[in-house]
């Protein structure tokens, strides 16, 4: 097939879904739903590769006819190298053995690309036990039939493929999808609030499948900058998430991104002579209420970001505020971060390290989502933003939103219209209710004298009193509630071992 022939096959987005979900579907039975991830983005990687790179090899050999050298087609065409026997049709035409020459060939890319070492994962395609050779092949075939070079996906279908991938094993995957997978309509709200400009530095330290940094650069092109001057950065402990990371950052037509793999509390990834780097810009969603994570190693941290205290050990909450606030710029610093509503009020260490952060004066605003927003928790949430330097109007106060009405049901999830994230930005931006009383919408600027006069409680309820309010309160206060049974009977279970071990019969 000649270049302008393939011009006639351009594929629809609605095609190129179609056959990427047929892909998914070609692994039912012998996989997990909550697996599917892992399996068929590698493979859709690959694809992608091999069709980008056949489609400039072709273009090569029509520019420069006999003359063409590798060392040209390497520097002015390929964006990747695909060595000998590693394409695609290398692999579809096996007739046996067809995960060993998968397994090949993927090592072999990442072996000639040092950019892609870790993006396909680490499956064992030659594991017949995990994935039997019939649903391979099953899986290499919905792919054979579409092809995924310039001439037939345009623009951002791939990324917008890509995503639509992402939420539909959300759904399928349900609780499970927390660790890779935020709402869009969540993400989209937070970005605009932070207001990414051309030339920032973006940091995303539990980057899941990267898809705060996808929309960053999203916010920056739709104001009217340029998304190129962006410096994206995440990272991620989970090996499959943070290869889906960099697939998904490629797949949007990125290249100057690191993705770096590794526990953010433990090793963060992003130092420089022994400090932190910092960002103007840090977002993130983390898991909610992270246990064992590694709380006795920061009473000693070597990054100081114990600043406001180290927080409990059953509850990482705060490690992820104060690890976040510890990587703003000075000067441009600002901080989004998405958290369950207990940090607003529960006490001990996490009230302790509130207070410190409120008479830091980091605070800006919290926000008050709708319920049911994510796959991974029913619980309402908030976000949370910090400045480094708060505008003269908002020094000494924060900004309380109660947004909690906002939302269109869904079939699994709830989610923010178009218009729900532009009214919760317009409020936060100006201040005030632009729509006015009796639309869903409540807000207050509230000092911080009432804020200690209330011990430093952020709970939305006790600042803006409404109806919907109170009910988040309750749910919020149940959540609460049982995580601190879940404290207690664990101390219960630690002193009845000690006693033991003591020689006491407990």
């Amino acid at each position: 097939m000649t270049i302008s022939d393939a011009k006639s096959q351009h594929l629809t987005q609605q095609e190129l879904e179609a056959t990427l979900w047929a892909a998914a579907n070609a692994l039912r039975g012998p996989v997990d739903a909550g697996d599917y991830k892992a399996y068929v983005f590698p493979v859709f990687f690959f694809k992608w590769i091999s069709d980008t790179y056949d489609y400039w090899h072709a273009r090569a050999v029509l520019d420069w006819g006999d003359e063409l050298t590798d060392e040209i087609e390497a520097s002015d065409y390929q964006p990747f190298i695909v060595p000998v026997g590693c394409r695609w049709k290398d692999v579809h035409s096996a007739v046996v053995n067809v995960g060993v020459t998968l397994n090949t060939a993927l090592q072999k890319i990442e072996q000639a690309n040092p950019e892609l070492v870790g993006v396909f994962g680490d499956i064992n395609w030659a594991n017949k036990d995990r994935l039997p050779e019939r649903a391979l092949t099953n899986l290499l075939d919905a792919f054979h039939s579409v092809r995924l070079d310039p001439d037939h996906v345009e623009g951002d279908m791939l990324g917008a493929a890509y995503e639509y991938l992402l939420r539909e094993f959300a759904e399928a995957s349900g609780r499970k999808a927390g660790e890779f997978f935020t709402p869009r309509h969540v993400v989209h709200l937070l970005v605009k609030i932070l207001q990414p400009q051309s030339g920032d530095s973006i940091l995303d330290p539990a980057c899941g499948s990267a898809g705060m940094l996808v929309e960053t650069v999203n916010e920056v092109k739709n104001s009217g900058g340029d998304p190129r001057t962006l410096s994206l950065h995440g990272q991620e402990v989970n090996l499959t998430t943070s290869a889906i990371a960099k697939m998904n950052l490629y797949l949007h037509g990125l290249e100057d991104f690191s993705i770096k793999r590794g526990d953010t509390f433990s090793e963060p990834r992003f130092v420089s002579s022994g400090k932190l780097d910092t960002f103007d810009v840090v977002i993130a969603n983390p898991p909610f209420s992270l246990q064992n994570w590694g709380a006795s190693s920061w009473s000693n941290d070597p990054y100081n970001r114990a600043f406001c205290g180290v927080p409990p050990a059953k509850n990482a909450d705060f490690a992820w505020i104060q690890h976040m606030i510890s990587s703003m710029k000075e000067d441009t610093g600002r901080v989004g971060v998405v958290m369950p509503h207990g940090v607003l009020f529960r006490g001990g260490k996490e009230g302790a390290i509130r207070q410190c952060l409120l008479e830091k004066d980091l605070l800006e605003a919290v926000i008050g989502l709708p319920t049911n927003l994510f796959y991974s928790t029913s619980i309402p949430v908030c976000l949370l933003i910090f400045r480094s330097e708060k505008p003269a109007e908002r020094k000494n106060k924060v900004l309380f939103v109660d947004a909690s009405s906002h939302f269109e049901a869904g079939k699994n999830q709830n989610i923010m219209s178009e218009g729900d994230i532009d009214t919760i930005y317009a409020a936060y931006t100006r201040g005030e209710d632009i729509d006015g009383e009796g639309e869903g919408l409540h807000l207050r600027l509230v000092g911080a004298e009432e804020i200690v006069v209330n011990d430093f409680d952020l709970n939305v309820g006790r600042y803006i009193k409404t109806e919907v309010a109170d009910e988040v309160d309750v749910e919020a206060a149940l959540a609460s509630y049982r995580d601190a049974r879940a404290e207690l009977r664990l101390a219960e279970t630690r002193l009845d071992e000690k006693l033991k071990a003591a020689g006491f019969d407990a």
